[in-house]
Formats: C-alpha cells, structure tokens, sequence
C-alpha cells in the first residue's frame, strides 16, 4: 500500500474521516470537503447515527460531494497512538470494491505520531496471502493507495516518518509471507536460499549458510537430532547487518522447525497442517532484519535462524537418546516433540561464543504451555537480567504488542539438569509450568564472559510466540495466519525509535 503525503485540501477517491466519540458536527477547521458531502456527514453525526465509538465504521455514498467513511477513534482522552493505529487498520479491514483504490485521509486534531500510527495500522493491515490461489479473468485487484491531507509544515517530517514506517511493515510482511508459506515449499534450505536472495539487495547484509553436514562437523548435535529424520535436512542460517561495525551489538537467535510432526512423538492429527507456522522464531527474526536494513538502521546486528523439518523416520531421534550439542553439555531426549529448545541451544551456544553480543533475544513458537498461561493476547517473556525484561516489555507496550512478564525461578532450573544419565534434560519433571522449565532449559546454554568468580552470564531474553504468531483473533492488524508479531517490537528496542 502507498501512503503519501499532501499539504493541500483536495478530495481524491473516497474521503476517509477519524473523529472523536461525543462529536455533532465536522470542526471548522477540517477543509477541502465539498459543501453536499460535509452537509450529510454532519447530519449523521447530529442524529447519532455514527457515533465515533472505536473502530466503528459507516460509509456515506450518493451525495454529489462523492463519497466518505466514517471511522471512530473513541473517546478523545482515550484516543493514544494505538487507537488511531487501530483505526486505520479498521479502514483497510472495512473497505470494499465500492470504496476504491483510492483513499484521502483528512484529520483534525491529530498530532505528527499519530497521524503516522493511522498510517502504520493502514499499511499493517493492508496483506493478504493468496499466492496459491487461482483467480478468474474477471476477479480485480485494488490496489489501494492513500494520502494524507496535513498542514503545509508537517508534510516533511510526516512523510519520512512515513517512510520509515513503511520500511518496518515490510519487514512484518515478510514475516507473515515466511509463516504463511506451505511446508513443502518453505523447508530449511529454502528459507536458506530466500535469505542469500534477499540479501543481493542490501550492499551492508551477509548472509551465511552452515549446511547439514557443517552442522555435523561442528558438533550442532541439537541442530542434527532434529532434523535428521527428515529428507530435507537442517541448516544455520546466519545474517549480518553492517558487520564493518565494531563492539558489542544486539544478537537474535530464532527457532525455525518449518513443519513440525513431533517426530517419534507423534502430535495428535488434528490441526497439525497449523505446524508450519512453527518457523515463527525465525521468521521474525528475519523480519527484523529486513525492518532494520531497509529502514537504512546504521548500527551493527547479527541473528541466527536454526532451520529444522521434525519428521518420524527410522533414523529419527529417539525418545531416550543422548545427544551432545554445540556447547558440550549432553542431553537427555525425553520427548522428540520437545525440539525446538534443542536447536536453540545451539544458535545460543554459537551466539554468545562466537560473536560479541551487547544481548541475545531468542523468538520460538515453543510450548503450549505459554498459550495456557497467557491465550493469544500476549508473549512469554522471560530474562535473566530484570532491567533488560522491563526494556522489551516496555518496548512491545510502546508499539502495540504485549510481551509479558514471566518466572525464571531456581526451581525450573533444578528441575531441567535432574537428569541420571545426562548433563541436561529437554523436559520437565511434569506437566506444571512447562513454558517455564522450556525457558530454564534454555538459559542452561546462554555462555558467560569472563573468567572463575569474574564469569558473569550474557543479558539474554526469551521470547515464547507460540499464542501470537498465529491464532490471535484479536490481532486488528492482520486478517488470518501468521501476525509478524515483534518485528516491531524488536526495530523499537534495538533503535529507540
């Protein structure tokens, strides 16, 4: 979608209106709506037949001034840069073949923030995922396209934040594109080939690829037990952006199982087509990328992506194995479909070891458990560091996307190491507070610097998505399947803006 930016009054296509609950009537200072339109939208507002309640919509046509819909921001103290994000998503979400292509949006009141959320929540929501879909000669796409009406002295900065905004959409939008694909074109190597080609298109990004036997030979024996038993074998992928940086720099590490069966331990058939979308770590972790490279971010970041197909298959772990992953430790296999902490463990351990992190995040769509504890309204979000916890939590408040709090207690650690014939275990004891064992078990394979007493482990947080990278019926932002849930939230943590 192409949001532009005009400082004169004119009308083009259909008029898209934001007001507040509680108005009778059009304020004097909205402009350039001719006198028939603006004469039947203040009747509507004086009856009350549109009462601007939050993201409600009408949609006013058959006047000689053309046409206009009415969108709600709510009531004016509760109308933030969320409401109107919401409000312009609500205006995708509403518009139909009726409305056009083309769409002005004229607001009163609003400030430079948010005019630019309206404008975020119009891009967001603006995706669809029909790639496999046939269409008939006669099906037309609208291709929508905005503008907005603003003050001769907010169109520069408007238009670059704008700009902006639309960089870090596309990084969403490549996430949503990753998740949504089908498992058998989005398999690890071909998340691998899609990252080299993507990365031609940035002079500042690198891309690395460590293949199956790589992984082999370095000894990535969680990367290896779960993706053995499938015939599209495991991978690494590894971007760079702006590596000539120097110092310390945020790392993100993703978990990518681009289908996920539960390999020997069977997951139950049904809705087990949605176990693509089990990729979601590192399809935003990819995202992330695209957001900071193509909003021109100058600062150095790493991010490891651990691609993985679980499959059941005669050579396929088993539970009771043994392995050992990149760090050395041995680990107790209990359940195969407890896997995606496997292949995080190596992307921590080569994380913390072989580059220099300012912190690491990792993203996976990893337990159930977190969709027990907190649904599909927020992310569980542990850490072993608080301030660092309370940055993110705060940075996901800041654009939208709930990343909550959650224990990292002794206990759950205790618990992941009670293994008789291994360093580590890959489940709990039980099944009580199972995200928060998943989380111990990962902090296990977070390095520490320094030396004896001196040694002090990585800021490191965790993010489970396994509630809301799909399945969030809440999410205003997006119509169906994978949200790209954080790609924003990370842009904001990573550079303040």
């Amino acid at each position: 979608m192409q949001v532009t930016i005009s400082s004169g009054n004119n009308i083009n296509g259909t008029l898209v209106l934001p007001l507040f609950e509680g108005e009778e009537a059009l304020p004097e200072i909205v402009e350039g709506i001719p006198t028939t339109l603006k004469s039947q939208i203040n009747r509507v507002l004086a009856d009350g037949d549109f009462k601007a309640k939050a993201n409600a919509t009408m949609t006013l046509m058959g006047t000689e001034g053309g046409k206009a819909m009415l969108v709600g921001l709510g009531k004016t103290d509760k109308a933030d840069v969320h409401a109107y994000r919401e409000a312009g998503a609500t205006v995708v979400a509403s518009c139909k073949k009726v409305h056009g292509g083309e769409l002005t949006i004229v607001f009163h009141d609003a400030d430079l923030a948010s005019m630019t959320s309206f404008a975020e929540g119009m891009m967001l929501r603006d995706y669809s995922y029909d790639l496999y879909k046939k269409k008939d000669d006669d099906d037309e796409d609208i291709n929508l396209s905005a503008r907005i009406n603003c003050n001769e002295g907010d169109a520069t900065a408007l238009s670059a934040a704008i700009d902006r905004a639309a960089s870090i959409v596309s990084g969403v939008h490549l996430s949503r594109d990753l998740g949504n694909c089908p498992p058998n074109d989005m398999y690890p190597m071909a998340f691998a080939e899609k990252a080299e080609l993507w990365a031609k298109q940035y002079d500042n990004v690198k891309v690395e690829i460590i293949d199956y036997e790589a992984a082999k030979r370095h000894g990535m024996g969680g990367l290896v037990a779960v993706g053995m038993g499938s015939s599209r074998k495991p991978c690494m992928v590894i971007f760079t952006l702006n590596g000539d940086q120097k110092g310390r720099h945020p790392m993100l590490v993703g978990k990518g199982i681009t289908f996920d069966t539960g390999g020997i331990s069977l997951k139950p058939g049904a809705n087990m087509d949605e176990m693509k979308y089990d990729m979601g770590g590192s399809a935003t972790v990819f995202g992330t990328m695209e957001a900071l490279a193509s909003s021109g971010y100058p600062g150095k970041v790493v991010a490891i992506t651990c691609m993985a197909e679980n499959m059941p298959a005669a050579n396929a772990t088993r539970p009771g194995d043994v392995i050992k992953g990149l760090s050395g430790k041995t680990i107790e296999i209990l359940n195969t479909d407890a896997e995606g902490r496997l292949v995080l463990s190596d992307g921590l351990w080569k994380a913390g070891t072989d580059y220099e992190p300012e912190y690491i995040v990792d993203f996976a769509t990893l337990t159930g458990a977190c969709v027990v504890a907190l649904g599909h309204e927020a992310t569980g979000l542990w850490s072993n560091d608080d301030d660092f916890r309370t940055r993110i939590h705060e940075a996901g408040n800041d654009v939208g996307e709930l990343a909550w709090p959650m224990p990292l207690l002794p206990a759950f650690e205790k618990e992941m190491t009670n293994s008789k014939i291994a360093d580590t275990r890959n489940l709990g004891a039980g099944r009580w507070g199972g995200a928060n064992t998943a989380a111990a078990f990962l902090k296990q394979f977070v390095p520490s610097r320094g030396e004896g007493d001196d040694a002090e482990q990585i800021t490191w947080a965790h993010m489970d998505i396994a509630g809301t990278y799909w399945g969030a019926k809440t999410n205003k932002m997006v119509g169906h399947g994978a949200t790209g849930i954080h790609v924003r939230t990370m842009v904001r943590l990573i550079t303040g803006e």
